[in-house]
């Protein structure tokens, strides 16, 4: 990986944006690596959780200066390719199976914003600064617009993706783009917190909860009250569930939560 570094401690992996003299701003080879890598780790049963950092002052800057260049010359097919290639990164972030926490410090701007977006639970360093600033620049924050819409709600993303005006990390916790905000020295502290808390749930039952979220989400309840019902029952019946019942009437934990 050129653009990434990828390491594990444990059952958690650590994928850290690492183009620190751009701000890591993404480019195409970026958006390549996340993608594979997330498709990778999706798959690797040893991993639990994953955690999404970044190296040096800035989380992401948005897209590099020297890709947006270059697309000045794109056709419109260029451009609509190279914008799936993107959309794709983030639905493989965003379709992760297992619970990922973001770990935020410095700018996080236009598709910086997006991968905060699919963040399941997300620390910033409280001198964070956030903005969709696509508008500014004559373009639109399309494909991440899904994922935060989803999770800022239509009225914020009519303000913050028309003004394109920045706002700081309690502003973005307000938002509910982001869920703890803590001093720069916490932050590495902070995201282990939220790790130990993460593992003591069923790994099946947590890719389960993920997919659960995303069909409920804006639906009616009697929409989706068979599917549901359904679910919890295929759930009740399988292995983990029946671990975890017999640990807690038992007064043990389940297998799954390994030995301190």
């Amino acid at each position: 990986m050129k653009s990434l570094r990828v390491s594990r401690q444990g059952v958690v992996a650590h994928v850290t944006l690492s183009r620190p003299e751009a701000h890591n701003a993404f480019h195409p080879l970026m958006i390549a690596e996340l993608t594979e890598v997330f498709s990778l780790l999706a798959q690797e049963a040893r991993v639990r959780a994953a955690v999404l950092c970044a190296e040096g002052l800035s989380f992401s800057a948005g897209a590099d200066l020297g890709w947006m260049q270059e697309s000045l010359t794109y056709t419109q097919e260029q451009n609509e390719a190279d914008a799936l290639r993107m959309a794709r990164m983030f639905e493989t972030i965003e379709t992760f199976p297992k619970p990922l926490v973001l770990r935020v410090q410095g700018a996080a701007l236009g598709g910086g914003v997006g991968l905060v977006a699919c963040g399941d639970i997300v620390v910033s360093s409280e001198n964070a600064v956030f903005g969709l600033t696509e508008v500014r620049l004559g373009i639109i924050p399309a494909v991440i617009s899904p994922y935060v819409v989803r999770k800022i709600g239509v009225t914020q993303a009519r303000r913050y993706f028309l003004s394109g005006e920045r706002f700081d990390a309690p502003a973005a916790q307000r938002l509910g783009l982001v869920h703890h905000v803590v001093p720069p020295e916490q932050l590495d502290a902070a995201v282990a917190t939220q790790l130990d808390m993460l593992l003591q749930g069923g790994p099946q039952a947590q890719a389960q909860v993920k997919e659960l979220i995303r069909l409920v989400a804006h639906r009616n309840p009697h929409e989706v009250t068979d599917e549901t019902a359904r679910r919890i029952a295929r759930v009740r019946v399988g292995p983990e569930a029946q671990e975890g019942l017999k640990a807690f009437f038992e007064k043990r934990k389940p297998r799954w939560i390994e030995p301190s």
